[in-house]
Formats: C-alpha cells, structure tokens, sequence
C-alpha cells in the first residue's frame, strides 16, 4: 500500500483553493505581526536609551535656556520634542518687561500634552493589527477547517470509503489550517499585550518629566 505524504507542502498542495485562501492569509498576517513586532522591539529600546540620556542632560545642572538653543533646532527624540514644545510655549508667553502672560502655565501643559500624544500616537502605531491578527486568526483557520472537513465527507461520499486511509488526509489538510491559525494568533496575543505595557510605562515617563518640567517652569514663574 501507498504511504501518504503528511508534510507540511503536501498538505498544502491537496487542500482545496478555499483552505489554500486561508492559509496564505494567515502566513501573511502572522509576517506582518512579526514585522511589527520587531520594529516595535527596536523602537521602544531606541525611545528608553533616548529617554535616559536626554534625563541625564536635563538634570546635569546646565541652564535650560542652553539646552533648549542645543536641541530646538532639530529635536532628535521624544523628549526633546516635548522639552521644545514646553519650552518654546514659555518663550511666547514672556512679555517684553520680563512679566509672564496670564495663564502660561496652562498653555505650557497644553503644549506638552499636545507633544505626548503625538508621541504615544507614534508608539502605539501598528499595535491595532497584532490585536486584530490575534484575534481573527483562530476564526478565520476554523473556517478552513470546517470547509475542508466538509470537503473530507464529501469525497468519503463519491468514493464510499470510510477506511482510514480515505478519512485521515483530508481532516489532516483540514486541521492544519487550525494549526496555523493558533500560530499565528498567538504570539500576535502576547507581544500585543507586552508592547502596550511598554508602551504605556515610555508614556508614563514622558508624562512624569512633563509634570516636573512644568513644576520648575511655575517656579520660575511666580519667582
């Protein structure tokens, strides 16, 4: 008797066109999770060294108005945008005799807001699509399950065979689009949860140095 080929190709080959649809679709989905994965591991550990460096100038003692002239030119990372944004909204509420314009302090929060959302916007790109890989995935290789089990039955039917043998390549065919729904579901699932945690606690950071920014620029203030 004929062995049967259960490789992962040869499964492939004999699934129906609708099976195949939903296997590609799968595959593509688990490599754009991946991707996003990868760019995101890259750019959260970018973002802290960025973080820490620039906490480092910032708490060196030098005068703000020096650190502001080195970086409003071309803030290179997220802090210094947010520094900019602060900062630059300070300027402009100064008077000419020194005096500061009602309300700047609220205008500088503002600023600074408006700053970090756009920061946690750049940050939390791309998470949407994890979330939804991981959660349509296992739908989507069910629906080529059940299509190509009731493939299996249908050719069970046209060759009046119900042996093992006729049974077991076409549910095999069948599950293997589980079988690649779940792994593409899953990691989607869980870097998708471990990115928004980290995204969240870079955005906490950002909020922090915001709200001491802005405590010593109210200092200045009524000083």
């Amino acid at each position: 008797m004929e062995s049967i080929d259960f490789s992962f190709w040869s499964l492939f080959a004999r699934a129906t066109f609708a099976v195949k649809a939903t296997m590609v679709l799968m595959i593509a989905g688990s490599v754009w999770a991946w991707a996003i994965i990868v760019q995101k591991h890259i750019l959260y550990r970018a973002a802290r060294r960025a973080a820490a460096r620039f906490d480092q100038a910032f708490w060196s003692g030098e005068p703000l108005d020096g650190l502001f002239a080195e970086v409003v030119e071309n803030p290179r990372n997220a802090p210094e945008r947010i520094f900019v944004a602060g900062m630059a909204e300070w300027h402009r509420s100064q008077r000419d005799d020194g005096a500061m314009i009602p309300g700047a302090t609220q205008r500088i929060d503002r600023s600074m807001d408006v700053a970090i959302a756009r920061e946690s916007e750049r940050l939390n790109s791309g998470l949407p699509v994890l979330a939804t890989v991981g959660s349509i995935s296992p739908f989507v290789g069910l629906f080529g399950t059940v299509w190509g089990i009731m493939h299996a039955f249908e050719q069970i039917a046209i060759s009046q065979n119900t042996s093992l043998a006729v049974v077991a390549p076409g549910i095999a065919e069948a599950l293997l689009a589980t079988g690649i729904g779940l792994l593409a579901a899953i990691p989607a699932v869980i870097f998708y949860n471990k990115l928004t945690s980290d995204s969240s606690r870079i955005v906490g950071g950002y909020e922090v140095f915001a709200d001491e920014f802005a405590t010593l620029l109210s200092r200045e203030s009524d000083a």
